[in-house]
């Protein structure tokens, strides 16, 4: 629970009143000047019921935080957007009467923004950083918006803390920077006096946090939503999107450069794939679980910070969803689009969550400071594809007024389409769930377990990932100045793994430990491993949708080449062609053969794979540029498969690889090029360590 801080009252010499703190601060205002009460909670009706509207220290908060910049968005600037549609696989008539989940086979709209969250719109695409994945659905009855992210669990369980936690992540106000990045005190500061960050920090520093495309990573609704059926009974829902050309990241240093050599990779890579004709699936999973299950759960399920491992409720496939079109015009429809959670449909509705209910409250005040206007619903990215019939009129940039006489209800002017009514029978209704109990403003016990799920999170990846996690931590707090918040933070590891954070404190150059963090509740040591939490124990098997990058120069074996691109087209992958000058290269037919990419301009992290496929005299005139070498070095040192032929050894070994060679150095010559591409599947080659 948050501490309750007591205010005192003292004349300042102007006769005016001061409010202070209990701890010697000066007490926390609204911008009126009424002294506040709590900051940590918004006021629910009962401890665990919803976010009541009368609640002006959470309207006035998150009002000002919402308009806080123009034009661009607050969090989410750096965007992505496409067009698509989602496919229902079989009805879900018998849990949910939303018109989307009705009939097999039936086809719905969609545009999907992927984000990073810190950054600004100009920042680089690798940041590490969660990625925002919201989808608007078209539906029959209206628009339904899941603006969800690539992680499923949250930094705060309360939607009043959120301007904090951003605040602390964006660039520090009196300095403008760190830009794109939480490797700076106040991130850390934060975040090491609020345990509820714990497990989020956890998925944060993993590879889920640095993915290598938007095609390869899970989306998560985050929330606990509900299902409501015809009948008015209701189940629990979480939302999953499983992409279908699996997961996949990149590691902290290959990141680094990627941003050097292309700020915009994730965005190229969908804009790639998408004109290529690659489009990208994911399939749409749903947990469902009634109110025993809610109830007997070992943490609340309304708890924005928990998740609810598959292995408890398995994630049934319900439909997919597929992106088949770019837009036409990048402002118009990804800067414009509009999402916000309070976008539901008849059949969805939402809990208690505190952080979900204070989302709901913020999103429209967002919109209108972005857009302009009341009537950004009325853009063609924003607009429901079915009818809208409603008496709101006017207002800025007005397109779509009322026709008729009629511009209130009731009234009793004649039926027709221009002249609505609600309607009963088929209106959008709220479930009907009982509540009780006293206004005030509370964190309920049930949230009160901060470390168990961040435990379990870790222990459930493979060592390659635990050793990125710890690396990952340790860059962060290296960019910290003070000490007391390492400390704080290595504090926090401490009641989630005894090895992590030692050796998080290792690497900083710790003297002594501190104390473990206080913990409100025990960490559990009973949750299993979830395998479903590991990115490498989801392997793809495949290397469809990646690229190999194939370094080549005059004299190449041009049978060589056709056979690996004849592989490469029958798995479904792609490939770029490096060369020392972007005009291209002889091959041993006399043959011209353009290039994708100068050597230069084509370092190898940005490919899935290389392959080195050179003359002897092309290999040794490689030998002599650094650029050249790195392709080859930075390949190595990030676990990549390297395809070569005996010609490639001069520029092998230049890079100081010729003793370094294992099992993920494939021989093209020995193994051919069908052999290669699947051993290409394994995407990395993990025991180089």
């Amino acid at each position: 629970m948050a501490e309750s801080f007591k205010y005192q009252g003292q004349k300042g010499q102007g006769g005016e009143l001061h409010q202070t703190a209990g701890n010697g601060h000066p007490a926390m205002t609204t911008a009126q000047g009424c002294p506040i009460h709590d900051d940590q909670n918004s006021l629910k009706a009962g401890q665990r019921g919803p976010t009541v509207l009368e609640d002006h220290v959470l309207r006035e908060k998150i009002f000002h935080f919402d308009h806080e910049r123009i034009p661009e968005r607050v969090v989410h600037a750096r965007g992505f957007g496409a067009h698509g549609y989602f496919e229902t696989y079989e009805s879900l008539s018998d849990i949910t009467s939303a018109d989307i989940f009705q009939r097999k086979g039936e086809k719905t709209p969609v545009f999907t923004r992927f984000s990073t969250v810190a950054g600004n719109k100009g920042s680089p695409d690798l940041a590490r950083d969660v990625r925002g994945f919201a989808v608007k659905f078209y539906t029959q009855q209206g628009n339904w918006d899941l603006v969800g992210n690539n992680i499923p669990v949250f930094f705060i369980q309360d939607a009043i803390k959120f301007p904090d936690l951003i605040h602390s992540a964006k660039q520090e106000p009196d300095r403008g920077f760190p830009q794109a990045q939480t490797a700076h005190d106040n991130f850390w500061d934060f975040t090491s006096l609020s345990p509820e960050s714990t497990h989020m920090l956890m998925w944060a520093m993993s590879d889920r946090a640095i993915p290598r495309s938007f095609r390869f990573m899970e989306g998560f609704g985050v929330h606990t939503f509900k299902f409501i059926n015809a009948e008015g009974e209701m189940k629990y829902v979480k939302f999953h999107w499983k992409p279908k050309q699996g997961l996949q990241s990149v590691v902290w240093n290959e990141a680094l450069k990627i941003n050097g050599a292309d700020p915009d990779f994730h965005r190229r890579d969908m804009w790639n794939a998408l004109q290529a004709g690659d489009f990208p699936e994911w399939e749409l999973g749903v947990q469902v679980f009634d109110q025993d299950f809610a109830d007997n759960f070992e943490f609340d399920v309304l708890d924005a910070t928990k998740l609810i491992p598959e292995e408890q409720v398995p994630v049934k496939i319900v439909g997919k969803m597929v992106l088949n079109n770019v837009v036409d015009n990048f402002f118009a429809e990804t800067e414009q689009v509009a999402f916000c959670t309070q976008n539901i449909v008849p059949g969805i509705d939402f809990t208690n969550d505190p952080l979900l209910q204070g989302r709901n409250f913020s999103y429209l005040d967002t919109q209108l400071k972005r857009l302009g206007s009341t009537n950004f619903t009325q853009l063609p990215i924003n607009a429901p594809k079915c009818p809208m019939r409603h008496f709101q009129q006017d207002g800025h940039m007005a397109m779509q007024n009322p026709k008729g006489r009629a511009n209130y209800e009731p009234n009793s002017w004649d039926a027709d389409e221009n002249n609505p009514r609600a309607c009963p029978e088929t209106g959008y209704q709220s479930h009907a769930e009982p509540m009780e109990g006293s206004k005030t403003r509370y964190r309920s016990e049930t949230f009160a377990d901060h470390y168990s799920q961040a435990r379990q999170f870790y222990i459930s990846q493979t060592e390659t990932e635990q050793k990125h996690m710890r690396d990952a931590f340790a860059f962060e707090l290296s960019k910290v100045e003070r000490l007391a918040i390492r400390e704080r933070v290595v504090s926090h590891l401490l009641n989630v793994d005894k090895t992590l954070a030692e050796s998080v404190a290792q690497e900083l150059g710790f003297l002594e430990m501190p104390e473990p963090a206080e913990a409100a509740m025990p960490t559990r040591q009973d949750l299993p491993v979830s395998d479903a939490l590991s990115i490498l124990k989801n392997a793809p098997n495949t290397f469809k949708g990646r690229k190999l990058g194939i370094l080549v120069s005059d004299g190449i074996d041009a049978d060589m080449l056709s056979n690996v691109i004849d592989s490469l087209m029958a798995e479904g992958a792609m490939f770029e062609l490096v060369a020392p000058k972007v005009g291209g290269v002889t091959c041993s037919k006399g043959k011209h053969i353009a290039a994708h990419q100068k050597v230069d301009g084509g370092p190898s992290v940005l490919y899935d794979a290389v392959l080195l496929l050179l003359s002897e005299d092309g290999a040794t005139s490689l030998s002599m540029k650094p650029e050249a070498k790195d392709f080859v070095s930075d390949a190595h040192a990030h676990q990549k498969f390297v395809g070569y032929t005996a010609n490639a050894m001069p520029l092998i070994k230049a890079a100081g690889l010729g003793d370094a060679m294992d099992d993920g150095w494939l021989d093209i010559e020995s193994i051919k090029p069908d052999a290669f591409i699947k051993q290409l599947r394994d995407i990395r080659f993990w025991a180089r360590g």
